[in-house]
Formats: structure tokens, C-alpha cells, sequence
């Protein structure tokens, strides 16, 4: 990696063809697209029996050649091994793909760099261009039938997620009218989880302790929340990682438009919507899921992203005693109000009140390009006067220290937990302590994988007082 530049360079190696073997690369994935095409949903083949496929095309192609007589079985299986990683993988980005440093990757047209985001070195510029329009869109269309999408000039766009659940768009002419793009948002192989959040000062041990008292609601009252924010600042991350504080005996059911939730709970039922075919039959939205769920005895509705009419069916279900959270893109906390009221959501203000949270989640940009989130802002709603929604900011953000902070109001959720529980505000504040224990045990003992931080938020739930003792043993 070369940081010389405005824009560091990101140096891959790249694999070089000769132009007759880009020629054969095109025709089978050409024979490929053609037969997933006709094939549709039903189109599978296992990865030996597609390097034997070919084998048995270049065998055709190049041994019934003259030319080609002096040709090894070792080229052969070389070739169809290379062509193989190209077809079953993504081509010259696959390195990337595999690069779990990468959220993002961005292909942007012929004769151009191809752009990546960094975890650790922001937006990068890589040494890959495409000198050809048709590169890209074999690219394009490799994917497409591995998703069992197509794209075309009827449907110039392809929205869908990869098998590892990384999200991918892609456009062609007409939409980007400077040729096809390509942009592939990508999720770690191990999941961020609550200790990693807080090791990144994404949240504090203060608030998290906070948070995960307030989710669980003792039993007796489950928080609600609404994560807001920007494109990219983190929303769904925290949604996931903040999950794991739901009781393990809880029933989830999520609804996301492209799968990117990874619950760490074992009873989770996970839906996804799907778009109309080419006969505009067979679409299931948002709304239509939410709806679904309802009938499915959920304890916990989780909605990826609400954005339409499935918002007052999410709220009339929190508001008949179903715990629920979801994400949405708003500046602050008055703004997601202000959405979630007004088209195309449409809730009304007396439903809004079913919300116990509004977290604000912000992508900070550095000058160096380098970028971190952060929680912002934890604003409670409250109730109603004169018919506007008052909402209480109790955690915020501090820029200069960088720290989030307890502005010193009571918290009303709180007290609704102290109501219902029986317990006093007091042996609350005591509970949220001994969970600030546990929390910084993990950090300390670095207990950040999902598997290892569930074991310990299961043994808590089991006997609270036995794992406390434990750590104050081993301090």
C-alpha cells in the first residue's frame, strides 16, 4: 500500500491472460449466464463438477485445434483452475473481496481506477482498472447468476447480497451513462460485536451497561429503539451488536429488504422481501413481512431498514405489546420523528410514544480521510404536549473529548423498569454497575467474539451473582 499520494494506493497482484485466453474466459462465462438464464432458480452446480465443465470445453476448444496440438494436460488444468477461481469467485476483484479489511469496493467504469474503503486507511485508489466496458459486465453478469438475478436493458439494476452477505448494486446504460458500475459494500467475516464497538468508542462501557438494562427490561418492560443516521455511519453494525442483549429466551423474527443482520441468538426467524419477476408477479414487501410476522408469535420484531408504509404496521404492533427495533436515515433525533410521521410513513404522533429510543449513530470524517462512528446522541420520547412529541436527550456526544456523555436527566425508561420490576431507581443504578463489571471483564480478558461474548451474557441471565463473584475473584 502506498500512501505517497492525496489518495493512497492499494497495490494487488493481478492475474494476466493472454488475449485467446481472455476470448475462451468469455465464452463459458457467456455458456454459463445462458444456462442459469434458462434455468432459473433451479440453476446449482458444485464447484467439481463446474472446473470438470471446464476442462471439457477447453479439451474441445483447444485439442480439436492444429494450432493448439503442442498443448500439456498440465496447461489445461492450470487454466480451467484459474478460470475456475474467475467464474465461481468475482475476476480481478476477488482478491479484494477476499480482503476483509475492505468495506467497500467500487468500480466505476472503463479506463478508471477501481476504488476501495479501507478499514484502517479510508478511501483508497488500487492499481486495477478495466480497459474494457464488456470486463465489467461479464463481472455484472457472474454475479447476477450467482444471485439468480438478472439485469438487463428491461432491469438496468441489480440490488441483491452475496453468499457471504456482503450487499452489491450494480447499474448498466441507461442508468450510469458513462458504462456499467459496480459497488460491493462488504461485511467482516467476524462480526463487530458490543466489546468491539466499545474498544472503538463507537459507544461507552457507561451507556452500553445502560442499553443492555434497558433491552433486557428485567423481564418486565423491553425497550423499543429507533438506530438513526446517515448512509454508512454504522446504523445496522450497532443494531446487531446491541441484539445480543435480548434475552436468550426471546422469539426474533427479522425483516430486512437484503439479509445483513447476524443475530447472535439461536431462535430467530429471518425474512427477506423480494422483488416482482419479469411478469411483475410475486413481489413481498416490507409491509406485506411485517405483517407475516405478526402471525408468527414474535417477542422481538427487528425491521432493517423502515422506510414506507411498514412503519404503522411496525408501530400498531409496539403499541399492542410487542418489543421491536429497526433502523432509519435521519440527522437527529427531531428529524426521525418528523419521518417517521410524514410520507411516505404516515405514523401517527399518538403511535410514536410506542418508542423508547432514538439513538443517533454519525460517520465522523477526519481530514486524512480516515473515518470513525460514534453514538451521538440517546434521546428518549417521552410522551405528548399540545401535540407535538417531546423527546429528553440524556447521552451526547462530546467532539472535543471525545467521549459520550450522561447529560444528568433521570431516564425515564428507567423508571417505567423500576415501576413494573419493583425495584427502586437506586438498586437499578447498582444493576447497571455490576453489568459495567461484566462488560469491562470482557474487555480486558478481550472476550470479543460473538460465541464468546453470548457465553458470557447467557451465564448472566443463568446467575448473575455467580459470574460477578467470578470476576471479582479473578481481579
Amino acid at each position: 500500500m502506498k500512501n505517497e499520494d492525496i489518495i493512497p494506493q492499494y497495490e494487488l497482484v493481478q492475474k494476466n491472460y493472454t488475449p485467446s485466453e481472455k476470448i475462451l474466459l468469455g465464452e463459458i462465462r457467456e455458456n454459463l449466464v445462458d444456462l442459469a438464464m434458462s434455468s432459473g432458480e433451479t440453476f446449482r452446480t458444485s464447484e467439481d463438477k463446474l472446473l470438470n465443465d471446464i476442462r471439457n470445453f477447453l479439451i474441445l476448444r483447444l485439442n480439436g485445434d492444429d494450432e493448439n496440438s503442442h498443448i500439456s494436460r498440465e496447461y489445461l488444468d492450470n487454466l480451467a483452475h484459474k478460470f475456475l477461481r474467475d467464474i465461481n469467485g468475482y475476476g480481478e476483484i476477488d482478491p479484494l473481496i477476499q480482503d476483509d479489511e475492505l468495506e467497500e469496493i467500487m468500480v466505476i467504469g472503463t479506463g478508471k481506477p477501481v476504488f476501495v474503503y479501507h478499514r484502517k486507511y479510508g478511501m483508497m485508489k488500487t492499481n486495477l482498472q478495466f480497459s474494457d466496458e464488456r470486463e465489467i459486465l461479464e463481472l455484472i453478469d457472474t454475479i447476477a447468476r450467482q444471485i439468480n438475478r438478472r439485469i438487463d436493458q428491461e432491469s438496468p439494476i441489480l440490488d441483491g447480497r452475496l453468499s457471504d452477505g456482503s450487499r452489491i448494486n450494480a447499474t448498466i446504460p441507461p442508468v450510469s451513462a458513462d458504462g456499467p458500475s459496480l459497488t460491493i459494500r462488504k461485511f467482516k467475516r467476524d462480526p463487530l460485536t458490543i466489546i468491539d464497538l466499545i474498544n472503538s468508542k463507537t459507544l461507552s462501557v457507561e451507556l452500553t451497561a445502560f442499553f443492555w438494562l434497558c433491552i433486557d427490561g428485567l423481564g418486565v418492560k423491553s425497550a423499543n429503539a429507533i438506530i438513526s443516521g446517515g448512509t454508512s455511519s454504522g446504523k445496522t453494525t450497532t443494531l446487531n451488536a446491541l441484539s445480543a442483549f435480548i434475552n436468550p429466551k426471546e422469539r426474533i423474527i427479522t425483516i430486512e429488504d437484503t439479509l445483513e443482520l447476524q443475530i447472535p441468538h439461536e431462535h430467530v426467524i429471518r425474512m427477506e422481501t423480494r422483488p416482482a419477476n419479469v411478469e411483475n408477479k410475486g413481489e413481498l414487501t416490507m409491509n406485506d413481512l411485517v405483517k407475516n410476522s405478526l402471525r408468527q408469535r414474535p417477542d422481538r420484531i427487528i425491521v432493517g431498514e423502515v422506510r414506507a408504509n411498514e412503519a404503522i404496521t411496525l408501530f400498531t404492533a409496539l403499541n399492542t405489546g410487542h418489543s421491536g427495533f429497526g433502523t432509519l436515515h435521519s440527522n437527529d433525533a427531531r428529524e426521525t420523528i418528523t419521518r417517521l410521521t410524514n410520507p411516505p410513513m404516515d405514523v401517527p404522533e399518538i403511535m410514536i410514544q410506542a418508542i423508547d429510543f432514538i439513538i443517533m449513530q454519525n460517520r465522523i470524517y477526519t481530514p486524512s480521510g480516515v473515518s470513525f462512528r460514534r453514538i451521538s446522541e440517546v434521546a428518549e420520547v417521552v410522551g405528548m404536549e399540545e401535540g407535538t412529541v417531546q423527546l429528553n436527550k440524556i447521552y451526547q456526544w462530546n467532539p472535543e473529548k471525545d467521549i459520550i456523555e450522561n447529560v444528568g436527566v433521570t431516564s425515564h425508561t428507567l423508571t417505567q423498569i423500576a415501576k413494573l420490576s419493583g425495584y427502586s431507581l437506586t438498586e437499578l443504578y447498582h444493576e447497571i454497575d455490576n453489568r459495567k463489571l461484566v462488560l469491562r471483564h470482557m474487555i480486558n480478558h478481550n472476550i470479543r467474539s460473538v460465541r464468546d461474548v453470548n457465553n458470557v451474557l447467557e451465564l448472566y441471565y443463568k446467575n448473575p451473582q455467580q459470574v460477578l463473584n467470578r470476576i471479582i475473584m479473578n481481579r
